[in-house]
């Protein structure tokens, strides 16, 4: 055999070529839960609208729902009071759901309600001045008092007694002086007295969310709430083989 044929197949077969390794690129940033691409770096008007319904829904995802038992009908003072306490809920993770602003249901009131009750992990009543009541006659004898009082809503009586009868923790807030000797907001007939009274003649909105009173009992009641909520969702265990 020729040196010529040895050579020729001893000649090495030339590689292919490889095409360079493509460089990675930065993702783009994301707006929301939405991806903007280079070619459009501004979000469309729909994934607006999704992202901030989104958000919407996470901003709720992890607070635990209670029933804020309130009047619909306010004046200035009181409307500044219920939004620092809105305020105060939402800062301790905790959703305020209310009849009939937050939902309703097609049913009775009372049916509401308590399909209301037994949704939540907690109620949180607050009773304000409604009516400066005077008694002028009595039929059982003489008036308790001719000094005219202050009468709250109806509903704080209701909605607190139906919220006790499932057992869900309760802490009652009132205007000094409204149903002083009047139902479940009287003296000693609500277990433990868990009330707070904000004198709103004299006590700003502000003092009395800073007071040790207001922070104390607030503490303890939204540790009430989360205890429940644990004891209502944890799973069933069963121990017996």
């Amino acid at each position: 055999m020729s040196n010529t044929k040895i050579k020729d197949k001893t000649k090495q077969i030339p590689m292919k070529k490889l095409s360079p390794v493509s460089i990675v690129r930065e993702l783009p940033p994301v707006h929301g839960n939405v991806r903007i691409s280079s070619s459009n770096p501004k979000p469309t008007d729909h994934e607006k609208g999704t992202s901030s319904a989104i958000n919407a829904c996470v901003d709720r995802a992890f607070r635990i729902p209670i029933f804020l038992s309130t009047t619909n009908t306010v004046n200035d003072l009181q409307g500044q009071f219920l939004n620092r306490l809105i305020a105060e809920i939402e800062d301790a993770l905790l959703f305020p759901r209310t009849l009939p602003v937050s939902e309703q249901y097609p049913e009775n009131i009372l049916t509401n309600i308590r399909r209301l009750v037994f949704s939540s992990y907690g109620l949180l009543a607050i009773n304000f001045r409604r009516f400066l009541v005077e008694i002028l006659q009595s039929n059982v004898g003489q008036p308790p008092t001719t000094v005219p009082f202050w009468e709250g809503s109806t509903f704080s009586q209701i909605e607190p007694a139906m919220a006790f009868q499932f057992g869900i923790p309760i802490l009652l807030v009132r205007e000094m002086g409204t149903d002083d000797s009047n139902g479940i907001w009287a003296g000693g007939i609500t277990p433990l007295n868990i009330f707070v009274d904000w004198d709103s003649e004299n006590q700003s909105v502000d003092d009395f969310f800073k007071s040790v009173q207001w922070r104390e009992v607030f503490a303890n009641w939204a540790a009430e709430v989360r205890g429940n909520y644990l004891l209502r969702t944890e799973p069933p265990f069963n121990n017996q083989h």
